[in-house]
């Protein structure tokens, strides 16, 4: 029986398909009740708490095939992938560099590449993660906790010091920054990018947030 699903925090398309059930999350995202949603959030892994997702009803598949002879049926994988993309101080890539990250309760070891990123199969229920990368000239560890799924919208305050944070302008807790820190970060990021600096968060500024942050 098809039903709505009220978007909480930390929820993604491929979360939430396996929680009712669909192998392929493609079957609710592109279904035509979430149409609207659709439009308004261009990307299934980037919803924002309070949003709408049709569930479906589901369906059978059937196919025929003759009984004297043995058949292979091959299932849609739906992977999940965690992109993670490392920066240093310097806005320079941490290239080919080895971490390790903790998920589902795995260890993964794994090496940066030329540019500073990775991209690692994680399962569709995974929260969070723990990501701990080491540099030869620094003599201790350093360790960046993940929260998979709670990227808000751009369009959200909430999505646009999210985005500011990962990106290095914000260096403190989320929760501390108030409307003053925002708007000077804001001022600061359109300064470096070239954009009229107006502190305001706007459509042009949202672009570019979305497109250095790479979501």
């Amino acid at each position: 029986m098809s039903t709505d699903h009220l978007v909480q925090q930390g929820d993604h398309i491929s979360q939430i398909a396996e929680k009712y059930g669909f192998r392929d999350h493609k079957t609710i995202w592109n279904h035509p009740g979430n149409a609207e949603l659709k439009k308004l959030r261009e990307s299934p892994n980037v919803l924002f708490p309070g949003d709408i997702v049709h569930i479906p009803d589901k369906t059978q598949k059937q196919e025929s095939r003759p009984t004297d002879q043995t058949h292979r049926f091959k299932v849609a994988d739906d992977r999940l992938f965690l992109h993670l993309a490392l920066k240093d101080f310097d806005d320079q890539p941490v290239a080919n560099t080895q971490c390790e990250l903790q998920v589902d309760g795995k260890s993964i070891s794994l090496t940066t590449d030329g540019d500073g990123h990775m991209k690692v199969p994680v399962s569709r229920t995974a929260k969070e993660a723990t990501l701990t990368f080491k540099d030869p000239l620094v003599p201790f560890d350093v360790t960046v906790p993940i929260k998979i799924g709670h990227l808000d919208p751009v369009e959200e305050i909430s999505g646009q010091k999210a985005r500011l944070s990962n990106l290095g302008y914000i260096t403190r807790p989320l929760e501390e920054v108030d409307d003053t820190i925002f708007e000077r970060t804001v001022q600061e990021f359109q300064c470096d990018l070239g954009l009229p600096v107006n502190g305001v968060c706007d459509a042009a500024t949202q672009a570019k947030l979305k497109q250095l942050h790479g979501s």
